[in-house]
């Protein structure tokens, strides 16, 4: 089956205390953004989701980085559910759908490829990561110990049947959903868990992209 990679990126560099989105940003000689993109090379299509706003300097950055792999611009919405839900509306044909955060751009292609693998009818993928440090719940008045064992943190991409995820979206009452997972299981979904990677980082704040800096040396 076909494979389509959609992309989010709505940064704006508010955490890292600068003008520049940080989608944007350089990380060893190339926009943080173009190397995400570069992991979902091989797919059949790649739609690329900015606000748009966005739209000419990422234009310009491809002129000038001469950035050729084929991507479907889209608008984004006033959150991260909107972009989500503009960028399913592109897609025509019944595919694999691996939905990213564009300033994750450290993701191996091995592990989008056993991703995409264990997708199957009724089911979306999305790779998990285990807590290592202690945890505590904190309400108006308390906090509480937490079993860290029985969390996991959850990375992108999470991957689903196009039309699987397509019906979930549109049937969301909310726009509050903090990932595409919550979605498709609010939709009666089932989500199933891989490992994912520590070098799988989402990039933030500064220390972030210097991490990332490291990661690629």
């Amino acid at each position: 089956m076909d494979r389509t990679a959609l992309i989010v990126a709505g940064g704006k560099g508010l955490r890292m205390q600068t003008s520049t989105p940080k989608q944007f940003l350089i990380l060893r000689d190339l926009p943080v953004l173009m190397h995400t993109i570069n992991k979902f090379s091989d797919f059949k299509n790649i739609i690329l989701v900015l606000p748009i706003d966005q739209f000419s300097e990422w234009r310009n950055l491809c002129k000038k980085f001469h950035f050729s792999v084929q991507h479907t611009l889209v608008q984004g919405g006033s959150n991260r559910y909107e972009s989500v839900k503009r960028g399913l509306e592109n897609i025509t044909k019944n595919c694999i759908v691996a939905i990213h955060d564009g300033v994750r751009p450290l993701i191996t292609k091995l592990l989008i490829n056993k991703l995409c693998q264990e997708v199957v009818s009724g089911t979306g993928i999305i790779p998990v990561m285990a807590i290592k440090e202690s945890l505590r719940k904190i309400d108006k008045h308390n906090n509480y110990y937490l079993d860290r064992d029985s969390i996991v943190s959850v990375q992108t991409p999470q991957c689903f049947l196009s039309n699987e995820i397509i019906a979930a979206y549109s049937s969301a009452t909310s726009n509050k959903f903090s990932d595409d997972a919550s979605v498709f299981e609010k939709n009666n979904g089932k989500i199933s868990m891989l490992d994912g990677e520590e070098q799988n980082i989402k990039i933030t704040t500064k220390q972030d992209l210097v991490i990332a800096e490291n990661l690629l040396s």
